[in-house]
């Protein structure tokens, strides 16, 4: 795994120790960066799931200014604050070990541009991340785009109140399905 552009190009980046957490895959993660293309300059990302920021951390190198990476496992945590050392990235990032879905119950301390869900697979996470984030929507502003990973069979529709799916997009075992918030 490595940082595929931008100021960090090149770079290397750590693992997860064990099998906790599914990387996503050089190909995926170019596709998607290529998908969003030049609106990444100045722009907040939250990297919900984070397991080893590798999604968060190409955003940065790519010009995002700021990053909140969130993951429940210790390991992750740790494998993302090593990441961000290797990147030079510090200074620009945020990094909270905790439940997702306790976060996404808070108050709203800021809002993101882009806010990038891919938890563990099988366990229909994802739809609770999006209603939960759905219910709570002013963590995300008028142009804010939610990205969800997953494979291809856990898709389903989702009934929304104020975030609408626009597109979906699949790389053989990995779907990347995005949604923007209703405008008010």
């Amino acid at each position: 795994m490595r940082v595929i552009s931008g100021i960090a190009k090149g770079r290397r980046l750590k693992d997860v120790p064990g099998d906790s957490t599914r990387p996503i895959t050089d190909r995926v993660k170019e596709a998607l960066f290529n998908i969003l293309a030049g609106e990444l300059v100045e722009s907040t990302w939250w990297d919900l799931f984070s397991g080893t920021g590798a999604v968060g951390i190409e955003a940065l190198s790519r010009g995002a200014q700021f990053v909140r990476f969130i993951d429940l496992e210790r390991n992750a945590i740790m494998t993302v604050k090593q990441n961000i050392d290797l990147v030079g990235f510090a200074d620009k990032v945020e990094i909270r070990q905790g439940d997702a879905f306790s976060y996404l119950q808070m108050k709203p301390d800021r809002t993101f541009d882009y806010i990038y869900i891919a938890p563990p697979q099988y366990k229909e996470l994802w739809k609770k991340t999006l209603i939960d984030l759905d219910a709570n929507i002013n963590w995300t502003n008028e142009n804010s785009l939610v990205i969800v990973q997953i494979h291809p069979k856990e898709y389903s529709v989702i009934s929304l109140n104020n975030l609408v799916e626009i597109d979906q997009r699949k790389y053989g075992s990995t779907m990347l399905v995005f949604y923007e918030r209703l405008p008010k």
